[in-house]
């Protein structure tokens, strides 16, 4: 019993008009040429070694028209390479038939079957890291394509699940299969007036009605006249009026019947030729009726199987002017049918994977930026390119008593669904922490311990500041993360210098805060490293590089105005060149306008029973001097039922302070940590209205703790 071979397409002679060698005895016909591997540019290449299946199985009974003839009759003249319309030439030498009488072969024969073999190794081997190359579905399927046409096939039509399963998922609906993607080898007539070196058709001795002008070699059905490599809706529309075309193009969409031919194809997996009984039935389900479907051994449907469902099909087309699919074409079909359903099924996964992940961490950045007073705030965010997976990178900005703001960026390390989820709790962690109204060097140091807990490879880089617009001062902390660039109103951008300290999740180490001025004008970038950092530039060529942008889009503006916040956020983007997208962007920037002095009444009361009415005379005041008379009333009566709150439980001066910007905020503080809570009044209590009446009276208000006590504030709208 002789083993299963895989066929070879080979080369044509050098010459139309080269003669053909006889040939060897035993044999009708013979193969020249190269190996089948050897395919034209962009036609997937050498190959490498097969898969078991390929030197186990015992060959079937070669159909009647490979039966080798009988040694004492005469040959027919010497046959010519067949041509096929890519340039490759395929030719098989059949095996001698079992039996009583058989010839045993010739020392020739069985080298040369011994170097097709290896040829067919090698084309399968390559096909496969072909296929297996692509991430994503499309590269998948393309590989398939180019692998297949036209070493092996002359065209190929690839038919998919509509929609395709994910993992454990089971579908419910009817199976539908879409037309994902045909390719194919040009048709001679396009090229007509470059008129190229075409191989010659095979002769037998008389005129084939295959062979002969150059338009008269026949077109493949199924196929639009259209270019090679056509995707799924341009193969189908192009298929109308193409010159040549002996029918109409295959259907774009195929419901599978249960029970029915097709069904039962696909359950079965092993590919099929189009003339078994099983596919004659199943390809007018799969193609549509009326659609002409080579004859012979020259079309081949492959089941796509992956790992636990049938997810799609392919069907193998050749030529009339080409040799026919043998018995053993079909392992490479299954073959190549295997590898490229595995590969569907893991560009489902990665999709899968790379789309919760993306959404993961959009969800996870803030949705729109708070607006306090005495700045401006900007952002963007850019996600890496889709050859790269989903980053870590967050950036906030946080309110804090006192008009002030936390201004946070941070990257943590690594690119994957997990690195997502890790920048998620980060981020609301130091939402906490900020919270708390602690130093940035503190919160740095709890981030690190958080970080520590999620995991011993858990690290991130995080720069934290804190923006006090009635100081204009700024007070920076680093982990690890680039220094944040400062542009004057003047056009001067300078990189701040603040300590680098260690990344987030090192542990064991200490971080130091600077205080820095924070000019009114002046705007300060925080962004993570995937905008300055590339494979063609380190980090510190990309931040002077984006110093020099800042300076340059400054000095467009007219002087003594500081740049437009959204436009300069997308000028700093154009820093990024077609090859600058690895990883992704998170970019933070603010514009610091500050509260002017003449703005903010501040002043020191001890806790005593007459404070209440100090503090009222005390608002009245910088109210006449604001123009705000008013808003008296209302000031007098809030100012006096939080001052006395406070009196009543603080041991240390307490302090009130009035701002005036685009509303009117007031803020009382104690030392007290306890924050007040809005209750409902019984009728014989004597107190519990005072936050009532704040509650109804007050645009807004809140209480927050602090490390040295409370702060219960509230903000009337200006008149």
């Amino acid at each position: 019993m002789e083993t299963e071979r895989v066929t070879e397409h080979e080369k044509p002679a050098a010459s139309a008009t080269e003669p053909t060698p006889p040939p060897p005895a035993g044999n009708s016909r013979c193969g020249q040429g190269n190996p089948a591997g050897a395919s034209p540019a962009g036609s997937g290449g050498p190959a490498g070694p097969l898969g078991h299946d390929a030197v186990s199985r015992p060959r079937p009974e070669a159909p009647e028209e490979h039966a080798p003839q009988q040694a004492a009759q005469p040959s027919p003249a010497p046959a010519a390479a067949s041509a096929t319309s890519s340039g490759s030439v395929s030719a098989s030498v059949p095996l001698p038939a079992e039996g009583a009488g058989q010839q045993e072969p010739s020392e020739g024969e069985r080298a040369e079957r011994e170097r097709r073999g290896g040829d067919r190794l090698r084309f399968v081997g390559a096909a496969t890291r072909r296929i297996a190359r692509g991430v994503d579905l499309d590269e998948t399927v393309l590989g398939l394509c180019r692998a297949s046409v036209p070493a092996y096939a002359d065209a190929i039509l690839v038919y998919l699940r509509d929609p395709l399963p994910v993992g454990d998922e089971r579908p419910t609906g009817p199976v539908v299969l879409r037309l994902r993607r045909s390719d194919r080898i040009p048709e001679y007539p396009q090229f007509t007036q470059t008129q190229p070196q075409i191989p010659e058709a095979r002769t037998t001795g008389q005129d084939d009605p295959a062979a002969g002008a150059l338009g008269a070699v026949p077109m493949l059905p199924l196929l639009g006249a259209g270019s090679a490599g056509q995707d799924a809706g341009r193969a189908v529309a192009g298929a109308a009026g193409g010159q040549g075309q002996s029918g109409p193009a295959a259907s774009e969409l195929a419901e599978v019947r249960p029970g029915g031919p097709l069904a039962e194809v696909l359950r079965g997996v092993r590919p099929v030729f189009a003339d078994s009984p099983s596919a004659s039935a199943a390809l007018p389900e799969l193609l549509g009726p009326g659609r002409d479907v080579p004859g012979g051994h020259r079309a081949v449907l492959a089941p796509l199987r992956g790992r636990r469902r049938v997810i799609g099909a392919a069907v193998f087309l050749r030529r009339p002017d080409r040799p026919a699919f043998e018995p053993d074409d079909l392992l490479i079909a299954a073959q190549l049918a295997t590898h490229t359903a595995l590969g569907v099924d893991k560009a489902v996964l990665y999709g899968r994977e790379a789309y919760i992940a993306d959404e993961l961490q959009r969800t996870m950045l803030p949705d729109e930026l708070p607006q306090p007073t005495g700045v401006q705030l900007a952002s963007r965010y850019l996600p890496a390119a889709e050859t790269a997976r989903v980053g870590g990178d967050w950036y906030d900005a946080i309110p804090l008593p006192g008009s002030r703001v936390a201004l946070v960026v941070g990257d943590v390390m690594g690119h994957s669904m997990t690195s997502a989820a890790i920048m998620g709790q980060l981020r609301t962690t130091a939402q906490t922490l900020a919270g708390l109204d602690l130093p940035p060097q503190e919160v740095l140091h709890h981030l690190d311990e958080q970080a520590q807990r999620l995991g011993s490879d858990r690290m991130a880089t995080c720069l934290y500041a804190v923006y006090d617009p009635v100081a204009h001062r700024i007070v920076v902390a680093n982990a690890g993360h680039p220094p944040p660039v400062m542009l004057h109103r003047g056009g001067r951008a300078e990189v701040l210098r603040i300590p680098a300290g260690a990344p987030i999740g090192v542990g064991g180490v200490d971080f130091e805060a600077v205080e820095l001025d924070a000019p009114a004008g002046a705007t300060l970038l925080l962004y993570t490293d995937g905008l300055v950092e590339s494979r063609q530039r380190d980090v510190w060529t990309g931040i002077e590089h984006l110093r020099e942008r800042l300076a340059a889009t400054a000095r467009l503006t007219r002087p003594g105005a500081a740049a437009p916040l959204e436009p300069l956020c997308d000028e700093v983007l154009d820093i990024l060149g077609p090859g600058d997208r690895d990883d992704d962007i998170a970019l933070l920037a603010a514009r610091f306008d500050g509260i002017a002095p003449s703005d903010v009444a501040y002043w020191f009361l001890d806790p005593r029973a007459q404070t209440a009415g100090q503090a009222r005379r005390l608002a009245r005041r910088a109210l006449a001097r604001w123009d705000l008379e008013e808003l008296t009333e209302p000031v007098e009566l809030l100012v006096s039922e939080i001052v006395t709150n406070a009196v009543r439980y603080a041991e240390r001066p307490i302090t009130l302070r009035l701002l005036r910007t685009d509303t009117l905020r007031c803020e009382v503080g104690d030392d007290v940590p306890q924050l007040p809570r809005l209750r409902q009044a019984r009728a014989t209590d004597e107190g519990g209205r005072g936050l009532y009446l704040v509650n109804r009276l007050a645009r807004r208000w809140g209480a927050t703790r602090l490390s040295t006590g409370k702060v219960v504030w509230f903000e009337l709208a200006l008149p």
